[in-house]
């Protein structure tokens, strides 16, 4: 819900003087969001909507469709030719000097960049800075309300829940001398998330063996291996409630097919589990202490642990994801691998804290859920595994 006064503290908070949001065809699925217009509704002509720190918002629309804006506050000035749009542009933000866009300088931060350089050229050329809204978006985009986080506190509870589900399948089968394939607990999984009313983009990842060294395998009929005894099995599944402005639970576990896990899962498994808990205490740490935390710094956290247990080159994926209505957030990510992500974790964001470590015979990810609360209280969802599963003597 659109929110002037919200954002126009949060502007002054972050020292920017305007907010300039802008689509064109449905280019800025982020803009389009807060300022909470349809987004199956989309604009054919390009749209300017200037929000200042202080003072009323003003609307730049094409003749044709003047309409587009019209839930929200502000003037409207209206352009036919381009000459008229080039004119307004710099007109509406050559009072400003700092202007927030969807925008990330040498496209560091992909997940924000939705406007095109053309426009940022154009923007620049009146004579103002564009900054990138990246921590605007944070809040406005990725930040929970109470029913949010009661919403996410009931699909971990179901997330966590289907563990037991595959768990129980794998050593049910085994114990009886049947085969269980990959795709066989992966569709368990999925019945399991739509018997108690959960709904996900896609079926979760069950990889044995080598398969769990490979972070994005995706079991495919008849493709797909059998786990036997003796197996080392990943499991990776994400789901939310199936209800209006539900925000997901995304958990990995591993598990040994035995009764006693050997001691090079083990030694594995400890070296991930020691990232991931450093990972969580970074994060603990900054705001027990009031600090600014960046997400490229929980990401360094978890790597110097792996690194300098001697894997870093097998920790190929960033340590955490921001999490929301989608299973990949639009806040910041645990991130200093694929991207230097230097926006902030602010209050009432969530996000994966997931390090792993991937060999050609195996691979271990230890994913949990990671909320700070309004009152920066740091809670950790999906449950600590403390050890590899040895799921024939637990089920």
């Amino acid at each position: 819900m659109f929110d002037l006064n919200a954002i126009q503290s949060s502007l002054r908070d972050l020292g920017y003087d305007a907010w300039l949001l802008y689509d064109f065809r449905g280019s800025n699925p982020l803009a389009r969001r807060v300022l909470g217009l349809d987004e199956k509704a989309i604009n054919s002509r390009r749209f300017f909507y200037l929000i200042p720190a202080s003072g009323a918002p003003r609307k730049l629309l094409h003749r044709i469709e003047t309409f587009v804006l019209d839930t929200l506050p502000g003037d409207k000035v209206v352009y036919l030719r381009w000459e008229e749009l080039e004119k307004a542009i710099k007109e509406l933000v050559s009072p400003f000097k700092r202007v927030a866009m969807e925008y990330s300088p040498r496209n560091a931060i992909p997940y924000v960049s939705h406007v095109d350089a053309g426009t940022i050229e154009l923007v620049k050329s009146a004579g103002v800075e564009v900054v990138s809204s990246g921590d605007l978006i944070t809040v406005f985009e990725a930040t929970w309300d109470d029913a949010q986080w009661a919403m996410h506190l009931e699909a971990d509870k179901h997330t966590q829940a289907g563990y037991d589900v595959a768990w129980k399948l794998i050593a049910d089968r085994v114990r009886a001398g049947q085969p269980v394939r990959e795709v066989e607990v992966q569709k368990a999984i999925m019945d399991h998330f739509a018997k108690n009313k959960m709904t996900t983009y896609h079926p979760p990842i069950v990889g044995v063996g080598p398969h769990s060294g490979d972070p994005h395998y995706e079991p495919v009929p008849m493709k797909d291996s059998e786990i036997k005894e003796g197996d080392f099995v990943l499991v990776d599944l994400w789901a939310k409630m199936d209800k209006p402005r539900g925000v997901y639970s995304d958990l990995t576990r591993v598990g040994y097919v035995g009764k006693t896990v050997p001691e090079r899962y083990k030694e594995i498994f400890d070296i991930v589990a020691a990232a991931r808990d450093a990972a969580i205490a970074c994060v603990r740490s900054a705001f027990k202490d009031k600090r600014v935390l960046h997400g490229w710094e929980v990401d360094d956290a978890a790597r110097n642990v792996i690194k300098k247990a001697g894997y870093g080159d097998a920790f190929v994926h960033r340590t955490g994801h921001s999490i929301g209505q989608e299973t990949h957030g639009n806040g910041a990510n645990m991130d200093n691998l694929e991207t230097h992500d230097e926006r902030r974790v602010l209050k009432r964001t969530c996000f994966s804290v997931e390090p792993g470590i991937y060999l050609p015979e195996f691979g271990v990810r230890s994913e949990i859920n990671v909320f700070v609360d309004g009152d920066a209280q740091v809670h950790v969802t999906g449950g600590l595994q403390t050890a590899v599963l040895p799921i024939l003597a637990k089920y």
